[in-house]
């Protein structure tokens, strides 16, 4: 089995070394043998967004068929046809100017971009608002295949996230501002944390480049993952573990810094909190992916395969309001596709072709609609400020 890229696990390795002697393996708490860790956060953090090997930093490209993971952007122009007819009604009644600039944070390759800006094209035939596209995206590859697929359109931007949140970027003055992401929140580094003798701690990364990284348990490192379960209602049972996501929180801060007004798009998988911390679910919901196939080994392949939890959207929702943000929809993105006419697209045919354009079509729409119940499990979450 593949361990992972060696820089990386040496500086894991070196940054572990560095920590103070506070953790214990499972079942082992009264043991006075301490063991240097990191958090699971700092882990996830250094796999996937390390300046030089992280999987989402570097490498080939990590999303399509050559890749590990599909988004719904390849399912057809089904999604963006949709977020179109959304972003065209919020154009219509908020945008005062004739151009508005959507970011689309964590774009990958751009394609869910281009297929808006054909989309708003078709849609806004003689009325005078203009789509302006603007990509974040941290990986150098993803982001050269974006500028190739964006050339011909209005005015792209091409931002790092560092670049973005910047103050001095100016992407957040002039003109009025949506933000899309897309199966973006998923992939921040998360706290996890379990019930061992009753007392919630969290789960740390120890070892060596030598002898791998296996897991131990560690006193909570910040105060606010149990609030933030508190506040949830999540209680474990022994034994049982969770992700307390911190960062999407922080991260809805940063933007409500920057922006004065707006809109930001959240389209992700995740559940509310009873959902998400329910019993059947007794080793949380991180996941491992690479090549398309699902896995939870994530101190194998270190900085070669994406590590992934679903999204708390009960503890998203309250973050976002304490941000100064309003919550103007939140529910399943098979609901989302038909509040905004996805049946209006499906069409009779006789087509005798398989592969033919109106049957490729109907066939997404049933995908996107029916397919393993994931268009139920991924959520459509909007915010606005006025």
């Amino acid at each position: 089995m593949k361990i992972g890229k060696k820089t990386l696990i040496q500086r894991i390795a070196d940054h572990i070394a560095r920590q103070p002697a506070v953790g214990w393996e499972p079942g082992n708490e009264a043991s006075a043998n301490r063991l240097r860790c990191i958090t699971f956060k700092q882990y996830m953090s250094m796999c996937l967004y390390d300046e030089r090997d992280g999987y989402y930093r570097s490498g080939s490209t990590r999303i399509g068929k050559q890749g590990d993971f599909y988004t719904s952007s390849a399912v057809g122009m089904v999604l963006a046809h949709c977020l179109t007819s959304s972003l065209f009604q919020y154009a219509e009644r908020h945008i005062r100017d004739d151009n508005f600039q959507l970011v689309e944070w964590g774009a990958g390759t751009g394609r869910l971009s281009v297929q808006i800006q054909e989309a708003w094209k078709a849609r806004a035939k003689g009325i005078p608002i203009l789509c302006h596209p603007v990509v974040v995206e941290d990986h150098p590859g993803h982001r050269e295949e974006a500028k190739l697929a964006l050339a011909h359109y209005d005015l792209p931007k091409f931002l790092s996230s560092e670049e973005a949140l910047s103050a001095t970027s100016g992407l957040w003055q002039g003109r009025p501002t949506v933000v899309l992401v897309n199966e973006l929140l998923d992939a921040f580094p998360v706290h996890r944390v379990t019930m061992e003798n009753g007392e919630l701690v969290e789960l740390g990364v120890a070892g060596s480049a030598e002898a791998g990284f296996y897991e131990v348990y560690m006193p909570l490192s910040d105060e606010q993952i149990a609030a933030s379960l508190q506040s949830d209602g999540i209680g474990l049972a022994e034994g049982q573990q969770t992700e307390v996501n911190l960062e999407a929180g922080e991260w809805l801060s940063q933007l409500s810094e920057r922006m004065s007004s707006g809109r930001v798009i959240i389209i992700d998988y995740g559940h509310e909190a009873k959902e998400y911390a329910a019993k059947h679910r007794m080793k949380g919901t991180l996941l491992c992916y690479s090549e398309h196939v699902a896995a939870d080994e994530p101190y194998l392949r270190i900085g070669e395969q994406d590590i992934t939890a679903h999204v708390p959207f009960t503890s998203v929702r309250k973050a976002a309001e304490e941000a100064g943000w309003m919550v103007t929809y939140f529910d399943t993105q098979k609901q989302f596709l038909v509040d905004n006419g996805v049946l209006e697209l499906l069409q009779n045919h006789t087509e005798t072709d398989p592969f033919g354009e109106t049957a490729r079509k109907n066939r997404a729409i049933r995908q996107l609609l029916l397919s393993d119940g994931m268009s139920e499990t991924f959520k459509v979450l909007i915010l606005d400020k006025y």
